[in-house]
């Protein structure tokens, strides 16, 4: 070795300097291989969000952080590291979304779940704040009618609740249903807060009122779509069936599709 070559690596042996502990992680998040989580507030109270570089991939009730921890490595397989707060860009995004924005992106981290269950969240994705559709819709919706109850099933394994929307599902029968984040109670709560009014939907499921048809239109719609609520009480028609609004003379809404498969029964 030249003198020149000991002088180089003597000057490249000062460059050395030790990471930051942070770095390791922040590193495995960004591409995935760990998650970060902080908390947001929501109308059902503080919310933990977790998040890496390819998505949010949990939204859950806020608890205390090793549990939360421990119970996302179990479902995920991946690490998790508290954060002081989201990132400024995804928690303006997150509100936005609650506020009713469908069109905001949030990028998800949906690994480990199946296409069925990614084909129900995402036409949660389409029903407008302050509305909801019956499980039979959203079966039908995505062709496959008859599969109802795994509809429910793959709504209730959520994992980003509120950023996708499921309760803003209800059951075939028009009543409000359970609700993974936190129960019945909450579900109510969320509508609530979106501006529809839980009491009045089940008081209409009670009295078999499946759909709302408008005598100067001619269309009939499912209870909560925003034609339905723009119809004046002189000229709402109730109907217990798509069959009983059909044989009246009536056309299914283009907006909510109420004809779609199992609801039309």
């Amino acid at each position: 070795m030249t003198n020149e070559d000991r002088e180089l690596e003597a000057a490249m042996a000062t460059l050395l300097t030790t990471a930051p502990r942070s770095l390791a992680p922040g590193v495995l998040a960004e591409i995935g291989l760990a998650d970060r989580y902080a908390q947001i507030d929501s109308p059902i109270g503080p919310l933990i969000v977790a998040w890496n570089g390819l998505g949010v991939s949990a939204v859950e009730a806020a608890v205390d952080d090793p549990r939360f921890e421990a119970s996302h490595e179990v479902r995920t397989g991946r690490r998790t590291i508290r954060a002081e707060r989201l990132p400024d860009a995804l928690e303006r995004a997150i509100r936005r979304r609650l506020g009713g924005n469908r069109r905001v992106r949030i990028d998800l981290d949906l690994r480990g779940h199946t296409d069925f269950e990614r084909d129900v969240w995402q036409k949660a994705l389409e029903i407008p704040r302050g509305e909801v559709r019956p499980y039979g819709w959203v079966a039908a919706e995505i062709g496959r009618p008859r599969a109802v109850r795994a509809v429910g099933t793959a709504l209730g394994h959520n994992p980003v609740p509120l950023i996708v929307p499921c309760h803003r599902v209800v059951r075939s029968d028009g009543m409000i249903g359970q609700y993974s984040l936190g129960g019945p109670q909450n579900k109510r709560t969320i509508l609530a807060a979106e501006g529809l009014d839980p009491d009045r939907l089940e008081s209409e499921a009670r009295a078999g009122i499946r759909f709302v048809g408008s005598d100067t239109t001619g269309a009939v719609c499912l209870p909560t779509c925003h034609n339905a609520t723009r119809i004046t009480p002189a000229h709402r028609v109730p109907f217990r069936s798509m069959s009983a609004a059909f044989a009246a003379g009536y056309r299914p809404c283009r907006v909510c599709r109420p004809g779609s498969g199992a609801v039309a029964a």
